[in-house]
């Protein structure tokens, strides 16, 4: 009979991932190991690998360290999982996963490790984007987005693919006319057509966004919470009489909700 491995709450760090990794060895042990985590391949974890990283945003919109802490040991199961199952096939391991990422930060921070100078947060990401594109020649716009990216911030990283290669506007200027144009063209659009134009016109907003300095994900994350909020604050001011009001009279709870917000 096997033992657990004891938990150790100050251990050091790299104590502690070993023992992660043990954890997940056992777990995927044939020889009596747990019989779900056995008969999961990439394809199955992958969705829980991306819920978790959604946990962890959460957490991270809600400003709870407890839950955060928690979320990121989540995650960091989804590697360690991961990495165990391509060590079971011989394609690489959990060692190779953090020399992989340590090489390349280091690799891609010459400032830091080396003896280039950099001047501010901007001129950093610009001399990022080069050196990956310098790692990457032959990289399309479309290499490396991963198509299970959600769809803004899979329009949103294309659309920075294709400006690396000079396909771009110089300024906002250009994707605010392109909005105005493809918001004209929904309006026009026929049954059949609505679908792709409406689809047009998020792509625009995604582009005028991004001109903005703004990530669209994460400004419709918080246009999602903030509606959640609102509404929430609305049913409980109106009580059982919610449902029965019109729309006028939702309206004004809606501007009473929002005024809240701002006092």
């Amino acid at each position: 009979m096997t033992t657990r491995p004891p938990a150790a709450p100050d251990e050091p760090a790299g104590a502690a991932f070993e023992r992660l990794a043990e954890v997940m060895r056992r777990l995927r042990d044939p020889n009596g190991g747990c019989p779900w985590d056995l008969e999961q391949d990439f394809a199955t974890i992958a969705p829980y690998t991306i819920e978790e990283a959604y946990e962890v945003a959460d957490a991270i919109a809600r400003g709870d360290m407890g839950e955060l802490r928690e979320e990121l040991g989540d995650l960091l199961l989804q590697v360690v999982y991961h990495a165990q199952m391509a060590a079971e096939t011989g394609a690489f391991t959990l060692a190779d996963v953090a020399a992989g990422i340590a090489d390349k930060m280091v690799r891609r921070h010459p400032h830091v490790f080396g003896d280039v100078d950099v001047a501010s947060a901007a001129a950093q990401t610009v001399a990022w984007e080069t050196l990956k594109a310098a790692e990457k020649p032959r990289a399309g716009a479309r290499d490396g987005v991963a198509l299970g990216l959600p769809a803004l911030m899979r329009a949103q990283k294309l659309q920075k693919r294709a400006a690396r290669t000079g396909f771009d506007w110089p300024d906002a200027d250009g994707p605010r006319a392109k909005l105005v144009e493809e918001l004209q063209e929904v309006a026009e659009a026929s049954d059949d057509e609505r679908a792709d134009e409406v689809g047009d016109l998020l792509f625009a907003v995604v582009n005028y966004a991004r001109h903005l300095g703004v990530d669209a994900e994460e400004a419709l994350r918080r246009a999602n919470g903030k509606f959640e909020r609102r509404f929430a604050a609305m049913e409980a001011a109106a009580g059982d009489r919610f449902a029965a009001l019109d729309l006028d009279g939702k309206e004004a709870l809606w501007d009473a909700a929002k005024a809240a917000e701002r006092r």
